[in-house]
């Protein structure tokens, strides 16, 4: 009984996909938006000003990238 209990418990826990939030490492500033089923961060932002116009009246906040990577000027 308590094999077909743990295998039930099992299967439940591996069949449930898992959704992984990403930061996009080009740009430099994100948009971590509220609502009733959860929030959401965006991470699709090139300027602050650009952030802010999209925030503006909804539930949300900027926040600057942590995985941000700035390219250099003369890489290829």
């Amino acid at each position: 009984m308590r094999t077909l209990a743990f295998a039930i418990l099992l299967i439940g826990t591996v069949a449930v996909p898992a959704h992984a939030q990403t930061y996009d490492p080009h740009y430099p500033v994100c948009l971590q938006s509220y609502s009733l089923g959860g929030g959401k961060i965006d991470c699709s932002y090139t300027s602050l000003a650009q952030c802010n116009a999209s925030a503006s009246g909804r539930a949300a906040q900027r926040l600057t990238n942590p995985f941000f990577c700035a390219r250099a000027s003369g890489a290829t």
